[in-house]
């Protein structure tokens, strides 16, 4: 097949025109094209006429004749092969089972490959199935109630559940990886367009069936999933270079599972797991991650300034947006997570601590666009050198933005003229707070680091030179975003495992290799692969 790109057609182009547009681009007669898929689709906003750009993979006659003719055009090439090839397959008699700890999306990759391989992993989940934990967390939301262990964070599905299900990522995918887990995500449900538009996504409740199918596929080919099995302990043996080796887990319940290779996908909220990691001596180092509010506009405002006379169009949906900015103090201040047509939902996992996220439906269409307004945090912010220092700088941000709430899980909120002007709010304007359970009006000043306040004062009023109206004075700031990101890594070698305790396979957002549903289930399969090629004798 041959795969051209930067294929250019109006928004409202008739059905048969990609077609034309393929044989006038190649100069090809009519029937030479025999078939073609569409690899990607993306909109082009920059021009007066709102564009759609196409790559598309055809098959087409003389193939090889066409290649030397556009020999020199960037836009002409072979199509590569995206298949994806196991590495090996498990044998009858297989004496141990690899275990994943974790099934949020690194976990269910990582489990999935692994029983698709034959190795009937067993899977360790600390939350509920994804409708209890629905309910649990709907608890919260609605009740002022929280489950420790069933919420936003803990859980069948992970974090990524409670999102808006962006399978985008800024990744290196030699392998096409990723192809392998939207694949996946097609046919266990997801809409077969996630497979070519360019930043695809499904949303809360189509993630909720499609993560309970890909748990029955786990089940039928010999794989075990334990929910409600938290893991306490790592059983480890002294090796003689001074490392260790794995060689099963304790349960809280007090059961032990013995297994000699271990997945570790715990997700960036998972703050006992990495005490006890650290307590048990697994090589953890601190890592950048960023810190910051939840910010909402009027839909309707996005829509109009990306999309202008086109605002509004059936295709184009909702407006996202993706800003940076690098303030005077030194501090990169950026848009996260960015939700169109969305809500703010909480989502903490600990008592007494408040912590905002974004989550949008596949419809987009609620009133509001909201994103993750941020700030980085370097480990030189924090003193000294230990690991779990990102971490206790999250939990002590999010203890003050329980008390400035309230102290009863409203999240404080203040209008984005106020925070601006450097005055508390004491009443809300036109935009309607859409986090649940509530919002208390006060001064966010108090809620970050100086230095990130600064920054983000600053960094408002110059995105609203790239999106008019950014800077309304009723848009809404609400507290705190902590959860971009893991604030440490559990560092791995060359063959994906820790540094310093063999068996034992780090992945994904927990770990510090991954940052959303899409490379997050990148990295379950390559951990998957690395565990199958290290119990399979392969290089």
């Amino acid at each position: 097949m041959l795969r051209l790109s930067e294929i250019k057609l109006p928004l409202d182009h008739p059905e048969h025109a990609l077609r034309d547009a393929i044989i006038a681009r190649l100069g090809v007669p009519a029937g030479d094209v025999q078939d073609f898929i569409v690899y990607k689709r993306s909109f082009d906003a920059r021009r007066s006429v709102m564009a759609l750009t196409y790559t598309v993979d055809i098959t087409v006659t003389g193939e090889e004749r066409l290649l030397k003719k556009f020999a020199k055009d960037t836009h002409v090439g072979m199509t590569p092969d995206m298949r994806y090839q196991f590495v090996g397959q498990a044998p009858e008699d297989l004496a141990e089972r690899p275990v994943v700890v974790g099934f949020g999306p690194c976990g269910i990759f990582a489990a999935l490959v692994l029983a698709q391989m034959g190795f009937k992993p067993v899977v360790l989940e600390r939350g509920k199935k994804v409708r209890e934990r629905t309910k649990d967390t709907w608890g919260l939301w609605r009740n002022n109630k929280l489950n420790p262990e069933s919420n936003v964070q803990f859980g069948e599905g992970g974090a990524g559940t409670f999102s808006d299900g962006k399978l985008y990522s800024q990744i290196k995918d030699p392998r096409h990886l990723g192809r392998k887990v939207l694949e996946e995500f097609v046919r266990f449900g997801a809409p077969d367009e996630i497979i070519y538009v360019n930043r695809p996504h499904i949303g809360t409740f189509r993630l909720v069936s499609m993560v309970e199918k890909m748990r029955a596929e786990i089940e039928r080919l010999g794989g075990e999933i334990r929910f409600q099995s938290k893991v306490s302990d790592l059983l480890l043996d002294e090796m003689a270079d001074g490392n260790k080796q794995v060689r099963g887990l304790r349960l809280e319940n007090g059961d032990e599972i013995a297994s000699r290779h271990i997945v570790l996908a715990l997700g960036h909220s998972a703050r006992d797991t990495f005490e006890m990691l650290h307590e048990r001596g697994v090589y953890l180092e601190q890592k950048p991650f960023a810190v910051g509010f939840r910010i909402e506009h009027p839909q309707k405002l996005i829509d109009e300034v990306r999309w202008g006379k086109y605002a509004g169009h059936e295709m184009l949906g909702a407006a996202d947006y993706k800003l940076v900015h690098q303030a005077s103090n030194g501090r990169a201040v950026y848009s996260f997570c960015m939700c169109p047509g969305g809500q703010v939902v909480a989502a903490t996992s600990e008592p007494g601590r408040v912590v905002t996220n974004g989550m949008s439906q596949y419809s987009r269409a609620e009133r509001n666009a909201n994103a993750g307004l941020v700030v980085n945090i370097e480990p030189k912010d924090f003193p000294g050198t230990d690991p779990l220092a990102g971490m206790r700088l999250q939990r002590d941000l999010e203890s003050r933005a329980y008390v400035l709430g309230g102290s009863n899980y409203n999240a404080p909120a203040q209008l984005v003229g106020d925070f601006i002007a450097g005055r508390a709010s004491t009443a809300l304007g036109s935009v309607t707070p859409s986090y649940q359970p509530g919002v208390t009006p006060t001064d966010l000043a108090s809620a970050l680091p100086g230095y990130a306040i600064e920054a983000m004062r600053e960094a408002i009023p110059a995105f609203a030179k790239k999106i008019r109206g950014y800077d309304m004075n009723d848009a809404v700031l609400t507290g705190v975003e902590t959860r971009t990101s893991s604030p440490l890594r559990i560092k791995r070698n060359e063959v994906l495992q820790s540094m310093n305790v063999k068996g034992l396979y780090p992945a994904g957002e927990g770990a510090g290799y991954a940052g959303g549903i899409l490379s997050a289930g990148v990295d379950g399969i390559k951990v998957a692969e690395a565990l199958a090629k290290d119990m399979l004798g392969l290089d």
